[in-house]
Formats: C-alpha cells, sequence, structure tokens
C-alpha cells in the first residue's frame, strides 16, 4: 500500500503553518485508512492528527504488508510510522531530499549516477522516438543540461521527437539554458540545494510551451487554479476551456498538453493528473488564473466555470469561487444562474470521491437554499426549471425542511404548483413532481393536501411503463413521498390512475431493478389497506416472474386458513417440546409454532411469543446444542421458523433476533459445509434484511464490523460460502444506508468480486450484480449513487487491468452503470 506524500506535504510548503501541515497528514493518511478497509470516506471529518494516527495503530496492529511512504519531505511522516507497534509492517521511503535520507534510521539505497544516467537516456529515447543509432552524440550534453530529472528528458524529448538533426538538439541545449535563467523563480518552499535543478525543470516547460500554440499556453497558465492532489474529471478541464472563449477544439488543444507531458491522461479514464513539478511551476499564477476566469471573463463564461472551481480548485480559489456564485444570486442575473446551476449539477456529478460529493453538496446547498424562494417569486418559468433541476441533485432530506419554510413564507408554493400544470417536457414533469412531493412532506395539511392533488397521476403512471426506465427512481420517490402524505387517499388516487397495474406490468416485463421497487411500492399499498385483492388475485400473480409472485404472495395473499391463536396452555406445551432433547419432537414443536409465526404481528400472539424463553432456545438450536439426532433437520427447520417470524412479526422480533446474537448464529451456520443448511441460513438472513427492523440488523453490522467480515469471506476456499456471503453483499447493497456501502467499498468488496470473476464460473457477473443491487437502493440520493458507482467503476479498471477479461468485465459494468442511471442522463436536456 501507498501513501504519496509529495512536497505539497511539507510544513514549508505550508507557509509554515504546522496546522495546515497537520491537515493535509491528516487527509493522506486517512485515504490510506479508507484503502486498507478501516475507515470509510466519510470518517475524517473533525479528527486531528494525533486522532487519525490511534486510528492508524490500531489499524496495523497484527497486520502485515509493505507500506510505501513515496515523496516525502518531512522526517515527522517517516517518524510517525516507524513509532507504530504491534504489527510486522515494513517501509519503503522515497523521497529527493537529502536531509531525510540522513536523519532516517533506516537501510538507504541510493541511485547511483551510472544508474541515473541511463535510466535519463532510456526516458530519452522513448519519447523522442529515436533509436540508439539515431540519437546524436549531443543528446549526452543535453541530457548533464536536464540534470537528468526524468520529467525534464521527458519534456525535451517529446520536444525533439523524431528530430535527427544535430542543429535542432544544439539550440534545445542553448534555449533550455536561456528559459533556465529566465523561468520564474520557484516557491519559497524549495529547498535552496533544488533551486537550480528546479529552475532547469521550469525552463523546459517553458521550452515545451513556447513550441504550443498560443490557445494551449493560455489554457495550460488557466490551470494554475485547479488543485491537482488528485486526478481531475475532463469536464472541469473542458468547462474551463469553454470559459476561455477559444475557437479550437477542446480535445486538440489539451493533447498538445499531454503531449508535450504537462499535463497526464489517465488510461482509459476520462481524468487528467499533474506532475508535482508542473504544479509547482503553476503555483504562483493561481492568482492570476483566478481574475482571468472569474474577473476578466464574461459572465456567463464565470458563471460556467466558478462551481467547477468551488468544487475542484485549491483552497485559495474555492473562496473567490463561492463568492461569484453568491454574487450572481444575489444580484438576480438569471442567465447566468440558469447557467451556474446546469454547471453546478455537472461539477457534482463527476466529484472524485462520496466525502468531495458531499462537501461539495452540502457547500452549494448553503449557497442555494437562502436565495431559492426569491428567485422562483420573481424567475422566468426556464430558470425555476433549472432550480428544480438543480434541487434533485443538491438537496437531501433536511434541505426540503428549510426549503418547504421558505417557499411557504414567499408564498412560491402557489406558483410551482400553477407551473407544473403547464410542464410539456417529461423531464420537467417528473422533477417538478418529485421536488413537490417532497415538500409535501414538511408543509401544513392543506398545503400538503393541494399539492398531491395537483401532481398530474395520470402522467406519473405513464412513467412507468417498462420503455421509461430512464424516469423509475423519480417517479418511485415521488409515490413513497405521497404515499407518506396522503396516505390511503394518494393510495387511492394512484389506483384510480392505474398505477397499481402499471406497477404489475413492471412485475412481469420491467428490469429487475424496477421489479424490486414495483414490490416494494406495492407493498406499501398493502400495509396502507388498499383494495388490492382484485388485481392480485391467483389468475395474475400466477403470470408473474417467481421471485415477484413469492414476494407478494408473503404480504398479499398471506394463508387466510391459518387457526385462531392458540391459548396460553397449548402453546405450554410447544414450549415443553421444543426445550426436549429428542429431534422428533423437536421438529413437531416447530412444525407447531409455525402457525403462531404467521399471525407474529398480532398483539396477543406477539406478548406470548416475546414473553417466552422461545428465542433463547432458537439460538442453542441454531448452534446445533442440546440435539440428540437429525441435528441438520433441526437447524434448517429453525431457521425456517426465525425466517416467517422476521417476514410477518418485522422490528420486535428482529430486535430480539440481535439480543440473541441469533442473526449472528446464522452468520456462522451459512459458513458450515452442508448445503442444506447454508442455504436455510442465508435465506433466513435474506428476510431479516428486508423485513422492518432490518435496519436494526445493518446498524449492528457496522458497530461490530460485521460488513467486513462479510466482505472477507469472498476470500475463503468454499465456492458455496462464496456465492451465499456474495449475495447476502449484494442485499445489503440493496437495503443499506450509505455508511453501509461506504464500508463495504473500504473493505476492498469491488476488489474481491473482480477476483472472484477472474476464477470463473459460478461467479460470472459477480459486479455487475452488486451495482445492480446498489441501483436498486432507496436509501442513498441519485447522486450519491452516481459517484459511488463511477468510485466502482475505477476500482473494477484497477483490479481486472492487463487480465484477459479486461475488456469484457469493464464493458459490462460500464453497461450495468449506464443502465442503472439512465435518469441522469437527461441532466444535459433543456426544459421547457
Amino acid at each position: 500500500m501507498a501513501i504519496r506524500c509529495r512536497r505539497s506535504a511539507a510544513i514549508a510548503a505550508c507557509s509554515g503553518s504546522r496546522s495546515e501541515y497537520h491537515k493535509r497528514l491528516v487527509r493522506k493518511i486517512c485515504k490510506f485508512l479508507v484503502q486498507i478497509g478501516s475507515m470509510t470516506v466519510n470518517e475524517e471529518m473533525g479528527k486531528d492528527l494525533d486522532d487519525v494516527c490511534c486510528l492508524l495503530q490500531t489499524a496495523l496492529i497484527g497486520r502485515s504488508m509493505l507500506i510505501l511512504l513515496d515523496d516525502v519531505w518531512e522526517q515527522d511522516i517517516v517518524d510517525r510510522f516507524t513509532k507504530l507497534y504491534d504489527n510486522d509492517c515494513r517501509y519503503l521511503v522515497t523521497t529527493r531530499d537529502e536531509a531525510i535520507y540522513e536523519i532516517a534510521e533506516a537501510e538507504k539505497v541510493e541511485i547511483s549516477k551510472d544508474d541515473i544516467k541511463e535510466i535519463s537516456k532510456e526516458i530519452l529515447l522513448y519519447h523522442s522516438l529515436l533509436s540508439v543509432e539515431e540519437l546524436p552524440p549531443v543528446a549526452e550534453v543535453l541530457l548533464d543540461r536536464c540534470g537528468h530529472h526524468p520529467l525534464t528528458v521527458a519534456v525535451m524529448g517529446k520536444a525533439l521527437r523524431k528530430e535527427t538533426r544535430v542543429e535542432k538538439w544544439d539550440k534545445a541545449i542553448s534555449n533550455l539554458s536561456t528559459y533556465a535563467t529566465c523561468a520564474p523563480g520557484p516557491v519559497s518552499y524549495v529547498n535552496e540545494k533544488d533551486v537550480e535543478s528546479t529552475l532547469t525543470i521550469f525552463g523546459s516547460f517553458e521550452y515545451s510551451l513556447e513550441a504550443m500554440p498560443e490557445n494551449s499556453r493560455s489554457f495550460f497558465m488557466v490551470l494554475a487554479a485547479i488543485s491537482w492532489e488528485e486526478p481531475v474529471p475532463e469536464a472541469c478541464l473542458e468547462s474551463i476551456w469553454s470559459a476561455l472563449l477559444q475557437n479550437s477544439l477542446f480535445s486538440l488543444v489539451v493533447s498538445k498538453l499531454v503531449e508535450g507531458s504537462l499535463i497526464i491522461k489517465l488510461e482509459d479514464q476520462l481524468l487528467y493528473h499533474m506532475h508535482d513539478m508542473v504544479s509547482l511551476y503553476l503555483e504562483n499564477k493561481t492568482n492570476d488564473a483566478v481574475r482571468t476566469l472569474l474577473s476578466e471573463s464574461i459572465s456567463d463564461c464565470a458563471a460556467l466555470v466558478a462551481p467547477w472551481l468551488f468544487v475542484f480548485g485549491k483552497e485559495c480559489v474555492k473562496g473567490p469561487a463561492e463568492q461569484k456564485i453568491r454574487s450572481f444570486f444575489s444580484q438576480l442575473e438569471f442567465m447566468e444562474i440558469e447557467i451556474l446551476l446546469g454547471s453546478t449539477t455537472q461539477a457534482l456529478m463527476t466529484c472524485r470521491s462520496i466525502s468531495d460529493f458531499e462537501a461539495s453538496r452540502l457547500g452549494f446547498s448553503k449557497i442555494l437554499g437562502p436565495r431559492i424562494a426569491e428567485i422562483i417569486s420573481v424567475g422566468s418559468p426556464d430558470l425555476i426549471f433549472a432550480i428544480i433541476k438543480a434541487i434533485t441533485v443538491i438537496f437531501f432530506q433536511a434541505d426540503y425542511i428549510n426549503l418547504a419554510q421558505s417557499l411557504e413564507t414567499a408564498g412560491s408554493i402557489d406558483k410551482l404548483i400553477d407551473l407544473l400544470g403547464v410542464c410539456e417536457d417529461t423531464s420537467t414533469v417528473a422533477n417538478f413532481s418529485y421536488v413537490l412531493a417532497k415538500i409535501s412532506e414538511h408543509v401544513d395539511a392543506t398545503i400538503a393536501d393541494e399539492i398531491l392533488s395537483r401532481i398530474p397521476m395520470d402522467r406519473i403512471a405513464g412513467l412507468l411503463s417498462p420503455e421509461n426506465e430512464l424516469w423509475h427512481e423519480s417517479v418511485f420517490t415521488t409515490l413513497a413521498s405521497m404515499t407518506k402524505v396522503g396516505k390511503l387517499k394518494a393510495v387511492e388516487t394512484m389506483i384510480e390512475s392505474g398505477v397499481d397495474k402499471k406497477l404489475l406490468v413492471l412485475l412481469g416485463n420491467g428490469s429487475e431493478i424496477s421489479q424490486h421497487h414495483a414490490i416494494v411500492m406495492l407493498k406499501t399499498f398493502c400495509e396502507l389497506g388498499a383494495p388490492l385483492q382484485g388485481c392480485m388475485g391467483p389468475a395474475v400473480l400466477i403470470h408473474l416472474p417467481w421471485h415477484a409472485r413469492i414476494s407478494l404472495e408473503r404480504f398479499v395473499l398471506f394463508d387466510q386458513s391459518v387457526p385462531p391463536s392458540p391459548k396460553p396452555q397449548q402453546f405450554d406445551v410447544i414450549l415443553h417440546k421444543i426445550r426436549q432433547r429428542d429431534s422428533k419432537e423437536i421438529i413437531e414443536a416447530i412444525q407447531g409454532l409455525l402457525p403462531l409465526a404467521e399471525r407474529a404481528k398480532d398483539s396477543t400472539v406477539q406478548d406470548l411469543l416475546l414473553g417466552s424463553n422461545l428465542f433463547g432456545r432458537l439460538s442453542l438450536l441454531l448452534q446445533c446444542r442440546e440435539v440428540e439426532s437429525n441435528q441438520n433437520q433441526v437447524r434448517s427447520q429453525t431457521a425456517f421458523l426465525v425466517m416467517k417470524l422476521a417476514c410477518t412479526g418485522g422490528e420486535p422480533y428482529v430486535h430480539r433476533f440481535l439480543e440473541l446474537n441469533i442473526v449472528h448464529d446464522l452468520i456462522g451456520m451459512m459458513q458450515c459445509n452442508i448445503d442444506e443448511l447454508q442455504d436455510s441460513a442465508y435465506y433466513a438472513l435474506h428476510q431479516i434484511v428486508f423485513a422492518k427492523g432490518g435496519s436494526l440488523v445493518l446498524q449492528r453490522f457496522l458497530q461490530l464490523g460485521t460488513i467486513e467480515k462479510l466482505v472477507n469471506l469472498l476470500d475463503c476456499k468454499s465456492l458455496k460460502t462464496k456465492d451465499l456471503a456474495m449475495q447476502l453483499l449484494v442485499d445489503i447493497a440493496v437495503v443499506g444506508t450509505k455508511p453501509c456501502i461506504e464500508r463495504m467499498l473500504a473493505s476492498h468488496v469491488v476488489e474481491k468480486l473482480v477476483a472472484l470473476e477472474k476464477a470463473g464460473e459460478p461467479f460470472g457477473g459477480a459486479v455487475s450484480r452488486y451495482i445492480q443491487g446498489l441501483n436498486m437502493c432507496k436509501n442513498v440520493q441519485s447522486a450519491e449513487r452516481a459517484v459511488m458507482k463511477q468510485h466502482i467503476l475505477r476500482k473494477v479498471r484497477s483490479a481486472v487491468r492487463g487480465h484477459k477479461l479486461e475488456a469484457s468485465l469493464v464493458a459490462s459494468v460500464e453497461y450495468c452503470i449506464a443502465e442503472g442511471s439512465q435518469g441522469a442522463s437527461s441532466s444535459g436536456r433543456k426544459k421547457k
């Protein structure tokens, strides 16, 4: 595992501020902790360096790994790692700072001058596209003038590509010296010993830029505004290029910079990186770049680029970008606000990580939130359409509370309702209905009723057809809010518009994700007492896919022939039987308990079951204790009873299962070597996590590190255990919260699933199944899900690179991501 420290993680690079240095080091160590599965991406918030070092100490206890501390500029970093104890880790430190080399108490390896010369010559040959025979003798002089620095050699080699004339090489050497002399001095934190070599490197950049067209040079200079600590998406660079109002194609300009080694395009990804020396060269050009992009550009160009700088700019750039964004809102410049909102949603959707997305989203929410009501009250329809679209990406549940209050105070809700009535564009109808349904959760009953009555349910129902999967996620969220607010009355309106029949069509012909959402919605209808028996009788259900049929029968057509609850005396007889050691009596007792399990939600039955010691006995039976024979059958029947209690009884029973560790008993049973027991355990766990109260299970999983243990089961030898662990992880992705999914990703679930796919059947499509589960998750926002899926795609590309399955696996994952993200693809369409 590697921690790339770079020159920016040095006290001198922080203008001598130890607090800023500590912040940067915290980010580096937290990223490492996320990589090894000991922290989720959001947990670094609010932690100081001492806290993080304590977490690092705990995370490495008993572990054995090689840790690369790359490009270290502070001895303090080395000391913090070498002081860690109770681990078997080894450290490899690379540094260009002689002080680190001299102080560190370690075996020291220095690359010899002969090795350096040989390496630099190979770099020159590679980038100049010349053979050894074609290389002019004066090349040795050029290498010496470059100081054999790899980046300088690469830049000069590309500038002299396929050039064999000696006079051209002589001129290049002369120009390099001239440019090095005239190059802007390096920033103050460069060591005195490095100043001369740094100036030579800067001179090579000047030489490379001089050979480029003016538009490439101007574009490169404004890249000083970007933070290059992490790769930057191509869309960010393209937006900056657009703000410069140049005529040439972006792809041509950026390729010139790549060819000149001034930026680096990551293989097979729409991401760009920058060498730290190039970033250092641009350091003192940041203010000029900000002035060019935000102050001197025309207003619509500034509106286009400001959100990108707010998300991907340097820390010193985020402030001016925020001020520019606020100025557009305060001056009510409608055209610029519309451009800004579109750019904001695009910038958020390309965030590099979930933590970056959350931080940027929160920032935009604070800027946009207080101004929305005023803008809606005076804005044009087109501007309001843009605002509504942005809200669906930027706002989360807590934001809608403040939004509803401000709109209600400003009297703007009626305007939104009226605009919804004249919407023609499908995406606008979907977005307006989504936002208004969310608002209805936080206003008084009269306004909420008015909102629900004006949502065009006929059009919403039309969006539920299988060919309109593009809008399904938005529509299902809208329906969920409506049923939450309007209860049975809202459901009856939906049924009048044929929503129930549309849901049944989806069960038969929709995608797996749509089928899942349809089942959840029909379940909600039934729980609210909707009259569905006519449209979901046996004659209809028999034509549905088997998993959909089973799911519906469980809560719609439960067995009405179950006898009334037994008297306490009869229950005592059953409890007496189940406490015996004879397997026959135990199985008879379990069979006798199944009718009770069918009515576990009944208050009398619930008091009877939960007031007994039944659950302690079930735990013992799952562990195969105190049973004389037919142990496997007893354990299987016990798991089935647990499943029925969870399905029917919900949260009170799940809570008791957790108290007595029954859930973890089932996880242990899932790892045995008997197929029947493993299947019984998995199906019971599946129903428990999907039952009401399943959230309690997930909370316990997070507390006890169970998710990490389930992910580690993907490495076990048993194919059956691997398969069931994979299915359970997909289940958790479907019903889990953001912390659950982040914990799985931090535990390298994607890399392990890729390893399974590499092993072949029966694990083909493992990653796609996981993504499909994530697509079904209702506990994360669509924007968060998009960021997560891009994170997964990057992990897949890295894990499968060079393998024979690389092309097919990446293609299948990209297809799966696109299939589940179609609703976001409409963001670029103009609203009407």
